[in-house]
This record gives structure tokens, C-alpha cells and sequence, in this order.
């Protein structure tokens, strides 16, 4: 008689994804300016709950939060998908490295390397997206060359006189804000969230996971 495996993700599992892919598809529709002369560069912490996913039970599982958040973008895309292919590739950036590391040994102070990782990971993606991906389309699709968005940086810093220097002293800063301010969030509300995450009463006490 053969044993019965035991799936990768439980029912539950796969319901509390759902949860975190929704509440994460919401975030990422709540975007704040941070960089008024470049207004496409917008903060948004829809990466939090994929962190969160990924923490509470693996890489697997905060991947499949990052791609149906992502779809769910698709809904009301204003680029033809393009956008949300590239926060697919920083999200997926950020989530591995950190997912990984802090499996493999489940302390505070691994879930700080793994977020510094991934952030050095979606922060690199992210110039490469936006430097092969992202600004080259909207460029073509918006009839914008690319002199006037490497306008828009010069304004930020003058300095910035060529798209290459636009995604180094722009693009690059930007990312790293957004995901240090996702990693100061998720560092500060998973360990109040990790029972619910890992479905035990709020009341009992856990061991970190």
C-alpha cells in the first residue's frame, strides 16, 4: 500500500495565498509620488504581503502571491501588461532571496539579511527592467523620447545626462527606498501577524517561524 504524499501547500495555505494575493492586488492600485519631476515613479507596498507569504510558508507560496497579484494588475493595466511584468520581475527579486535565506534559519536576524539581499536583488532588476523594458516602452507608446525623460532626472539631479546615469542615480534610489520601507513594515508587523499566518489562536504563544 503506498503512502499518501503530503502536498506542498495545504488547503489553507492555498487559501490564505488568496487572501494576501488579493489584499497585495489592492496595494498595488495605491500608489503615493515620491519623485514629483518624475511622476511614473510611484511608491507602493504591494510587496508587503508577498513577503509576508513567503516568511509564513516558503518561497513557493510568496511567489504564487507576487504572479496572481500580478495578473490581477493585468485587469486594470494602463501598459499593456508591461508594467506589471517588471513588478513581477523586482517582487520575485525580493521575495526569493529573502524567502530562502530566512528558511533556512528562521531568526529575526536572518529575515534582515534576507530582506538586505533582496533588496540589492530587486533593486538591480529593477534598473535593468526599467532600462531594457519599462522606459523604452513608454517611450514608444506614449510618443516620448527618451532626452525627455532623461530631462526629467536632470531636473532631480542635475548631473543626470543620459539614460544610463537616469536608471543609476534615479531609478536605482527609488527602488531601494521602496524596498527598504517594505522590509521595515514586514519586519515590524510579521511577528504579530505569524499566528494568524500560520492559522494558531492569536492568544497562544508561537515560536517564531
Amino acid at each position: 500500500m503506498t503512502q499518501q504524499r503530503k502536498p506542498i501547500l495545504s488547503t489553507r495555505d492555498l487559501a490564505t495565498i488568496a487572501i494576501l494575493a488579493a489584499i497585495s492586488a489592492l496595494l498595488f492600485m495605491v500608489e503615493v509620488p515620491v519623485i514629483p519631476a518624475v511622476p511614473f515613479y510611484k511608491l507602493d507596498v504591494s510587496c508587503l504581503p508577498v513577503l509576508l507569504g513567503g516568511f509564513a510558508m516558503g518561497p513557493l507560496a510568496g511567489l504564487l502571491v507576487q504572479l496572481v497579484k500580478s495578473l490581477l494588475g493585468l485587469l486594470h493595466s494602463s501598459s499593456q501588461g508591461v508594467g506589471e511584468l517588471a513588478d513581477f520581475l523586482m517582487g520575485a527579486a525580493m521575495l526569493l532571496p529573502a524567502a530562502f535565506i530566512y528558511r533556512r534559519n528562521k531568526r529575526r536576524s536572518t529575515a534582515i539579511l534576507g530582506m538586505a539581499v533582496g533588496t540589492v536583488a530587486a533593486t538591480i532588476v529593477g534598473v535593468l527592467s526599467n532600462l531594457y523594458i519599462m522606459i523604452p516602452f513608454y517611450s514608444a507608446a506614449f510618443g516620448m523620447p527618451v532626452e525627455d525623460i532623461v530631462a526629467m532626472g536632470s531636473k532631480v539631479i542635475p548631473a543626470v545626462d543620459s539614460l544610463g546615469k537616469f536608471v543609476l542615480m534615479i531609478t536605482a534610489p527609488f527602488n531601494v527606498f521602496k524596498f527598504l520601507v517594505i522590509s521595515v513594515l514586514t519586519g515590524l508587523i510579521y511577528k504579530p501577524l505569524s499566528p494568524i499566518l500560520h492559522g494558531r489562536a492569536v492568544g497562544k504563544q508561537a515560536n517564531a517561524r
